[in-house]
């Protein structure tokens, strides 16, 4: 935008929209991720001070970060669920170690004690849209749609203003990010490690997985939304903290990367993702 020129703010998320058409790669791939549907104690080393909002410019996709020590942070997509969420969360209490939950707005809406409980116990909670639905095919209208009315159910379920975004389906383009950011000051955040737990059923495989793609710095890709998943969790954790791994949220960790967020960030620690993820 000019300086002398400003766009207001309909018209620049009108002429963001015409140029997302310019990307038939991205349509392509959203559609291909639309028919998998839904896929619905720690040694104490103190991490850095969260400082949400410390930039004012749109960085690169988050998908690892560069660092020296052993921390790394453990993810769930698609809940809160019901009664799975809160066997994860005792999991979790048990073993002292944070996650983060990137949650869809209508099932907070479902389970508002839930995610209260989450950011309770001190976990961090971000935006997976209200719908679960392949952004980067959808107008910058509906993507604000979908993004606001998540932030807006989390602010009054749990006073929390989350601070970043993992889009459905890892699906994206500059439109997401750009409304995303502009809207609400998001980070749009990816991974290092896909075990394909919505795909794999088996809880052996995403253990194993998820013991081989960890990394410093690595963020791990799992959803609390199925019971294999959630069964995997506990043997994950009894490998990896022996081996004085500690685990952060990814606001936590972002605030610990020596990057500087360029696009060698891109470039995971661990096994690649997944192509359909979500």
């Amino acid at each position: 935008m000019s300086a002398t020129a400003p766009l207001s703010r309909r018209r620049f998320l009108r002429t963001l929209t015409l140029g997302a058409c310019c990307y038939p790669a991205a349509r392509t791939f959203a559609s291909m991720g639309r028919e998998f549907g839904l896929h619905p104690l720690t040694p104490t080393i103190e991490a850095p001070p969260v400082l949400p909002g410390d930039h004012h410019v749109m960085l690169p996709p988050f998908h690892s970060a560069i660092i020296s020590t052993p921390h790394l942070a453990l993810t769930f997509d698609d809940g809160p669920h019901g009664s799975l969420t809160p066997r994860l969360l005792d999991v979790l209490a048990k073993k002292n170690v944070k996650a983060t939950f990137y949650v869809i707005g209508r099932n907070v809406e479902a389970h508002p004690e839930i995610a209260r409980r989450v950011v309770a116990e001190g976990h961090e909670i971000a935006n997976h849209t209200w719908s679960h639905p392949s952004l980067s095919g959808l107008s910058a209208e509906r993507v604000a749609d979908e993004l606001s009315r998540t932030h807006e159910v989390v602010l009054e379920a749990t006073g929390v203003r989350m601070t970043n975004l993992r889009p459905p389906y890892g699906a994206f383009n500059d439109l997401v990010r750009q409304v995303a950011f502009e809207e609400h000051g998001y980070d749009t955040i990816m991974w290092s490690v896909d075990p394909q737990d919505w795909k794999y059923r088996n809880s052996a495989r995403v253990t194993r997985k998820l013991v081989a793609g960890a990394a410093p710095g690595a963020v791990l890709l799992c959803h609390d939304i199925h019971k294999t998943t959630i069964a995997a969790i506990p043997p994950v954790l009894d490998q990896l903290l022996p081996r004085d791994y500690r685990f952060v949220t990814v606001a936590q960790l972002m605030t610990m990367d020596e990057s500087g967020r360029q696009d060698s960030n891109l470039r995971p620690p661990g096994p690649k993702p997944g192509a359909l993820p979500s």
